[in-house]
Parts: structure tokens; sequence; C-alpha cells
């Protein structure tokens, strides 16, 4: 691995983007390459085998750009198939995302805590296994939140369609008293403004960007392959989907008005 190269980060959209922000915090030197699989997106709507099989042909691709690292930035893909990933590619670290249930667990004050993600993420082995390890003492109310993925992707974060979804999934989270929210997925925490007007102040929010981004350079530096050339680092864009449609709402989403998204050659 070359310590000058990129580190690969890819998501089922454009949803991973709220953890590329978090890593080019905190590795401002760092060129990052960075994957939509936009033409499979949504992953939470389909079968474990199927996302597995897909996110090996997408690390695959990353691969083949010579990273030196991959992060998993999705929660769906990292319970479907992390630990695939991290066989089929042993001499490359591979960093994966997990709902925030044990910050939650410590920040809760009154012992409930919701959390929103897409169904298969909830009902994964990895999910169950932090409910137990994080759930015994508190109450945790899960809400699997079809459709709020696909309206990220659309750029439509404030929008009346958007508000009136978090509506339907929050309220029940809310009527629960919760006090702590956990988002388990990357497309959420682009919504947190109109989430934070709904749940009020006396909600926390929390979703993983930044303990991923923390976790990517702990795993570079236990690797020695942080780049140690003083400079500020490129961001290079692919996606599977179509570029030009995926182009615009990566502009958005990464506040940059000259974004290029290229197109991904990613084996059907």
């Amino acid at each position: 691995m070359s310590e000058i190269a990129a580190i690969g980060v890819f998501d089922s959209g454009v949803g991973g983007l709220s953890i590329l922000k978090e890593i080019r915090q905190l590795l401002p030197g760092e060129d990052l390459t960075y994957l939509a699989d936009s033409a499979y997106c949504p992953y939470g709507t389909k079968p474990v085998s199927e996302i597995r099989a897909r996110i090996l042909k997408v690390a695959a691709f990353l691969i083949g750009l010579g990273v030196k690292a991959i992060v998993v930035a999705c929660n769906t893909a990292s319970i479907a198939g992390l630990d695939q990933v991290r066989e089929a590619y042993p001499l490359i670290p591979v960093i994966g995302v997990e709902p925030a249930l044990k910050p939650a667990h410590g920040l809760t004050r009154n012992g409930k805590i919701g959390v929103l993600a897409t169904s298969l993420t909830l009902k994964g082995d990895r999910f169950s296994v932090l409910v137990e390890q994080f759930g015994a003492d508190v109450e945790v109310y899960t809400k699997p939140a079809p459709g709020l993925v696909e309206l990220v992707e659309a750029g439509k974060l404030d929008t009346p369609e958007t508000e009136t979804l978090l509506h339907q999934y929050l309220d029940p989270l809310l009527e629960k008293q919760i006090d702590t929210l956990v988002l388990g997925c990357t497309h959420y925490p682009f919504l947190i403004p109109m989430i934070r007007n709904i749940c009020g102040p006396k909600v926390t929010i929390l979703d993983t960007g930044l303990a991923v981004a923390k976790q990517t350079v702990r795993v570079l530096e236990q690797n020695r392959i942080l780049n140690p050339r003083p400079r500020v680092g490129e961001e290079t864009f692919y996606t599977s989907g179509d570029p030009e449609v995926v182009n615009e709402v990566v502009a958005k989403l990464w506040s940059k008005k000259s974004v290029k998204v290229l197109k991904a050659q990613i084996e059907a």
C-alpha cells in the first residue's frame, strides 16, 4: 500500500458524503475517492445476498483504482457484507459503520433511545449484537424509514414531502418520549436540520460520521499509511448511475459549485 494513494469510500448513493466530510475535516492532506453506487440504490430494500455480492464488486472497483484503504460508508452494506469485504482483501484496511447505540447509551438521560434506520440494518445480526450489548438497561425503540434515502438522493432535504415522511417516522418515537435519537443511515445526517425542528431541543441526535472518521485516522496510523506530504488533498467522485444526475446532488451536499462526477464501470 502506498502512503500517497487515496482513501476509497463508498455508499449505495450520496449518503456516505456525510462521512466523507468528516474524513476530510480530520485528514485535509489525504486524497479521497468516493463511489456512489447509484445504479443499485437503495441497498436497504434488497436481499442480503444481493447486497453482499454487489459491494464485493464495488470494493473491487476501488481496489482497481489503487486505494490504500476502504471505508464502507453505509450501515446496510456494513451489516450485509463488511466481513466478506475484509476476507476478500486482507491486505487492505476496511472500515465499516454501525448505528451509534454505544454513545447513545452513555448520553440518554431517561433511558429511552430511538433508532431510525433501514429495515435491513435493523434486522441485521450486527444491530442485534449492539442491542444486546447496550440495550439491557434502556428502552430501544426502532423505526424503519423507507423513502428517506430516495429523497436525499434527489436532493430533497427541506421539502414538504420530506417533512411529512419524517413526521411519519419520528412522531411514534417522540410519543415514546425518547431523549436520544440514533441516525442509523448515512443519508439521514443531511436531514438533521429538519429532524431537529421536529424533535425539538430536548432530543440528542447522533450520527456516526465523526466516529468513523476518527477510526479511519487510527487505522491509517496503525498501518503507517498516512500521507506524509504537506499538501491539500483532492477528491474524486464516481457513480455507477447517471453522472449528470448525481453530479447536481453531490455538488449540493458537498457544498461546492464545481464538482465533476465520473462514470464507474462496474460489472452488473
